[in-house]
């Protein structure tokens, strides 16, 4: 059963899990997850989107060799460097201990039990920014769901970099259709629900125009 987790504090401790058990997870909870994903917000109701859940081992693991390179093309080359226990994370938010953890996603995602793709019809041809508008508040719905069956995961993308025509393919997806992403869900074995650190809220809001401020009660 979901624990019923008070809506603010369940928003404010869903970071990002990437330790993930190959405990399967029931299909019933899965068919929970995603119709409180589809209760998410869509750009004018459309709903022109599909979510594809992959359970096949053969399947993830293809997913997962593109993922590696993509990882190792972006991230992994500079491996000594970000691992330095003397360089300042602050700039760009990855941290020894953030890079560790994605790191091990990287080289374990097959064995997240279970892979869920969104999917946006219409979009593959799309420059339109707003596009993950009609998906990514959805997305969330996914994962802050999970959070209440304990259930850990993130969005990611890295697959996408080297093998998104062949992983369109291996899915079957219609020619018009966009991959926003990849989600993998499992039970952490690592880590915990905690709050993400972020810049201080005053730091990052503006008052009416920009650089405006307000102090905060």
């Amino acid at each position: 059963m979901p624990d019923p987790i008070d809506l603010l504090d369940g928003l404010r401790t869903t970071p990002a899990r990437r330790y993930l058990a190959e405990t399967p997870i029931p299909d019933d909870v899965l068919w929970d997850l995603l119709d409180t994903a589809i209760r998410g917000p869509s750009g004018g109701n459309r709903q022109t989107w599909g979510w594809l859940v992959v359970t096949d081992p053969a399947v993830k693991e293809r997913i997962a060799e593109h993922y590696r390179r993509g990882w190792e093309q972006v991230y992994g080359v500079r491996r000594e460097e970000l691992l330095d226990p003397a360089r300042d994370g602050a700039a760009d938010g990855l941290s020894p201990a953030s890079f560790r953890a994605a790191d091990h996603l990287a080289y374990h995602l097959a064995e997240a039990p279970v892979f869920v793709v969104p999917v946006l019809r219409h979009g593959a041809d799309s420059t339109d920014k707003r596009l993950g508008g009609s998906i990514y508040g959805a997305v969330q719905q996914l994962l802050l769901a999970a959070r209440a069956y304990g259930i850990g995961g993130v969005l990611t993308s890295l697959h996408l970099i080297s093998g998104e025509r062949e992983i369109d393919t291996l899915l079957g997806l219609p020619d018009d259709a966009a991959t926003m992403g990849l989600v993998p869900l499992g039970y952490p074995v690592r880590g915990r629900w905690s709050t993400p650190r972020r810049q201080p809220v005053d730091q990052v809001v503006h008052w009416e125009r920009w650089g405006g401020t307000r102090p905060r009660p």
